[in-house]
């Protein structure tokens, strides 16, 4: 199928690669301040203390990837965000800080992947990190229900994951594409309690909205997916940019997810690809 013809689809239009408009929208409240408190300051002040976090050399411009995230592990990663939190909201108290601290334990490690972290290698890195890869191809009989939610900067590159990720698409396990540029929330709505969906692809604040409305339902949710490797033009990736990083860390440090990052029984999977 043709980039024309799958722009034509229903929830899917042409669009310009430019990110969502930012948001504030309040975090959780930790009960564990005094504990949580450090952790997350001492890591923003690790991750602040090394001049350059990504090195120039580490982004390939040919490919479109930063590789410098293939070399991180779950602790350097959380290191990462907690960084680019101070950076992006440097009005933050320590204990609003800690807040948004998305801890190391966490997030999944996945630096044995030894492939490049493009576009046409995800389904392969689905793969190996799902456990099960079958049910790759399947979807709950709840509609709006994926196992498996992938969270990208912007529009234009979640209708090019959900293409790459269409060979998981079955008659009744649809990839669903959920971003806002040029789709309406309600027709997204409307899709997935209307839809088997069993992998979605989409950009934070989307998410998060169709999470409030109810019609985007977690509770068959495996993992979470985020596109960090992707730079754009300008050398930029889903964390490298306030207006998608403060929403993405909103979006991952809800109280629904953090109760299930690393639990072994209904847990969900925290993976930064």
């Amino acid at each position: 199928m043709s980039i024309q013809d799958d722009l034509q689809e229903p929830l899917l239009e042409r669009l310009s690669a430019s990110p969502e408009p930012e948001s504030k929208i309040a975090g959780p409240t930790s009960k564990k301040r005094k504990r949580g408190v450090v952790s997350a300051d001492k890591a923003a002040k690790k991750s602040k203390s090394k001049k350059n976090v990504v090195e120039e050399d580490e982004l390939d411009i040919d490919k479109g990837i930063n590789r410098a995230f293939s070399h991180m592990d779950n602790q350097l990663l959380a290191d990462y965000i907690a960084q680019r939190t101070r950076k992006y909201e440097s009005d933050l108290s320590s204990i609003e800080l800690e807040d948004k601290y998305i801890p190391a334990n966490a997030i999944q490690d996945t630096t044995s992947w030894d492939k490049p972290r493009t576009l046409a290698s995800l389904p392969s890195f689905l793969e190996k990190y799902s456990g099960n890869s079958t049910k790759l191809w399947s979807a709950s009989k709840k509609n709006g229900a994926p196992h498996t939610i992938i969270v990208t900067a912007a529009g234009l590159r979640a209708a090019d994951i959900a293409r790459e990720v269409r060979k998981f698409q079955m008659k009744d396990a649809t990839v669903a594409k959920l971003f806002a540029k040029h789709i309406k929330l309600q027709d997204s709505v409307k899709f997935l309690k209307s839809t088997r969906t069993g992998i979605a692809v989409g950009t934070p604040q989307r998410l998060k909205a169709l999470m409030d409305d109810g019609a985007l339902q977690i509770d068959r949710l495996e993992r979470i997916v985020v596109d960090a490797s992707h730079i754009d033009q300008k050398k930029r990736g889903i964390l490298d940019m306030k207006e998608t990083q403060v929403p993405l860390v909103v979006w991952l440090g809800q109280n629904e997810f953090r109760e299930r990052y690393a639990t072994k029984s209904g847990g969900v999977q925290l993976l930064f690809y």
